[in-house]
């Protein structure tokens, strides 16, 4: 866990609490040592978090303060509501998981109308998946990290008329159309930019090659080659 991770649960675990939470307790929820929480506490201390107590007594908030609630107002908490359900749904399982852990840490520190109505936000997206759809998003997780590790790939590709072909390509991102995604990537077969369809990829690997980012074929030049095909909204 990361360490702005435990500070944030920490502060959360004493929100609103009238005895003191023991040192002990703290480390085994986070999976720490003690000596851990000593050194994080002491350091919200220091930060200026109204932490009253001590090693061996426990540890509560200062009597009449509190840490401020996120200002969202309810649109903008409507739409990380909604944002985070389309994730889950249409994403892979490693941006879903991270989805929903941001909306988990943002409605603990929610006032509790802002969390209520948060909760019958009525726009949805279907977060069932059966093993195609749960297929569809380990692939959707490997390309995203191909893309983060600089890693070329070799696919198996078809076109939309079916015809197959290898490519190995540079993938630069991936991009949702509102049902279907796209892989954006510097195609070495064609020596220029291409976009291709995760659904239309019949295999893919690996080369084991990593690849620089080169002015003229990196994201932005991707991107910007684009932009003069579609309308993009930044």
């Amino acid at each position: 866990m990361r360490r702005a991770d435990r500070l944030f649960l920490i502060i959360h675990a004493l929100r609103g609490r009238r005895t003191a939470l023991q040192a002990r307790q703290l480390a085994e929820t986070l999976d720490v040592s003690v000596r851990t929480v000593y050194r994080d506490v002491a350091d919200l201390q220091l930060s200026g978090v109204p932490i009253e107590g001590e090693a061996g007594v426990g540890y509560v908030l200062r009597k009449g303060s509190d840490i401020p609630p996120l200002m969202f107002n309810a649109d903008e908490l409507e739409s990380l509501v909604v944002g985070t359900r389309f994730v889950r749904a249409f994403a892979g399982a490693r941006l879903a998981a991270g989805a929903q852990a941001a909306l988990l840490k943002i409605e603990a520190v929610l006032p509790p109308d802002l969390r209520e109505r948060s909760s019958r936000t009525p726009i949805f997206a279907p977060t069932w998946r059966d093993e195609k759809t749960l297929a569809f998003a380990a692939r959707i997780d490997q390309l995203h990290a191909a893309i983060g590790g600089n890693r070329v790939l070799e696919l198996g590709y078809r076109d939309e008329a079916g015809n197959p072909s290898t490519r190995e390509i540079e993938p630069l991102c991936l991009a949702f159309w509102g049902g279907k995604w796209t892989l954006g990537a510097w195609c070495r077969l064609r020596d220029s930019f291409r976009s291709f369809r995760p659904d239309r990829i019949d295999d893919f690997r690996e080369t084991g090659e990593l690849f620089d980012e080169v002015a003229g074929r990196n994201l932005d030049a991707y991107l910007q080659a684009m932009r003069g095909h579609y309308t993009v909204i930044d």
